[in-house]
């Protein structure tokens, strides 16, 4: 029983140390789709490859795939679906298969499925669709342990692609705005967002796409003013903007939808041939000819 006191004393030490990790705010690692899978390429630690499409079809971040490199291979030469730390920003980046061909696309829930209209609408301008961003996100918004869209960058919830792509289309603010965010909130993390991703990707065409809304006499709401006030900030930056807080109203959609917020297929389709031409307007087409056209050629 004699030692007791110096059982004591050492264990106290253990129990306050466990005290002050667990009680403070600590900054959550970065998140990959399958944390723990296999080896991160660039640095030895956990990770889980995502799966890449074929120019047109849409790439979801963080799609789970399994493949494993030797470590300090160049990451120019590593296959498509790999992951890869880069080592300029610290963050966890997937290898895609045609990076010169592809658009980046942050977005909700009207980005996210696979027949979505601006999905579409970058696929028909013949690129390979990279999506980043969960539904129920936005500016502001956040959904569960998947970040606003500057902190989900930043904190690496969901993975940009490695290399340098020539588009990247920035969507969203219908959950801003059902969430009651302000417009100084929205505003300046449009801004963190846009100044991230310039600092990323510096030769890449950035675009961004509204809020899809019906017209304010329409009773578009706030969503409708949300779409204003992206407006306000592309142009501000000088960035390609299509306003889609009037569509449902302006091109009678109302009826193609599955909601009273997402669009049913036939209202994807509409949609995604009405954002082509706007993207096209602005000249963002892919670079180059398109796949077939180059196999049609050779």
């Amino acid at each position: 029983m004699r030692n007791a006191p110096a059982l004591a004393r050492l264990i106290a030490p253990m129990i306050a140390a466990g005290i002050l990790v667990g009680g403070c705010a600590q900054t959550p690692p970065a998140r990959t789709a399958d944390a723990g899978a296999s080896t991160v390429y660039g640095l030895t630690g956990p990770g889980a490859p995502a799966a890449a499409g074929a120019p047109g079809e849409p790439v979801a971040a963080g799609s789970p795939g399994h493949r494993k490199v030797p470590q300090g291979t160049d990451p120019g030469s590593l296959p498509a679906g790999s992951i890869y730390r880069n080592p300029g920003s610290g963050r966890n980046e997937v290898v895609v298969e045609d990076i010169a061909r592809t658009a980046v696309l942050i977005g909700d829930s009207q980005s996210e499925p696979a027949i979505s209209w601006p999905r579409k609408a970058l696929a028909s301008l013949g690129y390979a669709v990279h999506f980043c961003g969960r539904g129920g996100t936005g500016f502001v918004a956040s959904n569960g342990a998947t970040g606003n869209y500057p902190d989900a960058l930043q904190r690496g919830d969901w993975l940009l692609p490695y290399g340098s792509p020539p588009l990247v289309v920035i969507e969203g603010g219908g959950n801003d705005a059902s969430r009651g965010a302000t417009d100084r909130q929205i505003a300046d993390n449009a801004e963190r967002l846009i100044a991230s991703v310039r600092l990323r990707y510096p030769g890449a065409r950035l675009a961004m796409v509204g809020t899809l809304a019906r017209a304010a006499a329409d009773g578009g709401g706030r969503r409708t003013e949300v779409d204003a006030l992206l407006g306000a900030v592309a142009a501000r930056h000088s960035i390609p903007f299509v306003g889609v807080g009037d569509w449902l109203t302006r091109y009678n959609l109302t009826n193609s939808m599955a909601d009273g917020v997402h669009m049913d297929p036939a209202g994807h389709a509409a949609l995604a041939g009405l954002l082509a031409q706007r993207l096209a307007s602005f000249g963002l087409q892919a670079p180059g000819p398109r796949p077939a056209e180059s196999a049609a050629n050779g």
